[in-house]
């Protein structure tokens, strides 16, 4: 079984996260911010994986440390239910459209933490959630789960389509970077024998 659960609590958060790799796409999202429960829930269902995330945290200054904390215990997540991610494909890319937005999605679960962000948010919140906190989250999922991200927006007018069609694509690149190759299913992805963080 390819899961893992996570306990994080902090003086701004307090986090119970869980994840099945290799589940139905179902989801428990409770973060106290209904746009990033959405995201949350969109993300599960489109890389099929079982999610539940329950946070309580410091709202009532903004959204920041749930959003980042959150980036943080689902990345510590998928490295420990990848564990040395023996028979991975290992690469995801997904092209997503979301009406008039479309979002490109490149993952490499290298061993190595690396972000490239270029999605400009023509709005600055959407409801009451703030979108710069769209790149926090992933700096945070990149750095716990040791994985290379790129995330191109190529068309968007719409704020909320612009981060729908991240997150879903996020779902279907990492769905696909983390699946079985059955030809390669007791091999490490890698020539170094090892995706523990050196070159791969």
């Amino acid at each position: 079984m390819r899961n893992a659960s996570i306990t994080r609590k902090t003086a701004e958060t307090d986090i119970v996260l869980s994840l099945e790799l290799d589940g139905k796409g179902k989801s428990d999202i409770d973060t106290g911010c209904g746009f990033l429960d959405h995201m949350l829930t969109l993300f599960a269902m489109h890389g099929r994986f079982d999610l539940s995330v329950k946070c309580t945290g410091d709202l009532h200054v903004d959204a920041h440390h749930t959003t980042e904390d959150i980036g943080i215990a689902l990345g510590k997540a998928f490295s420990i239910a990848l564990g040395d991610k023996r028979g991975i494909v290992r690469y995801g890319q997904w092209l997503l459209p979301m009406d008039e937005s479309l979002a490109l999605i490149a993952l490499d679960f290298s061993g190595r933490s690396h972000l490239s962000f270029q999605a400009n948010m023509p709005s600055q919140k959407v409801g009451t959630f703030d979108t710069e906190l769209v790149k926090e989250f992933f700096c945070a999922f990149v750095r716990e789960a040791s994985a290379t991200l790129h995330i191109r927006l190529l068309d968007g007018e719409n704020t909320h389509h612009i981060i729908e069609a991240i997150f879903k694509g996020f779902g279907r690149a990492v769905r696909q970077s983390v699946s079985i190759d059955a030809q390669f299913a007791t091999e490490i992805p890698s020539t170094k024998g090892t995706l523990g963080g050196e070159q791969g």
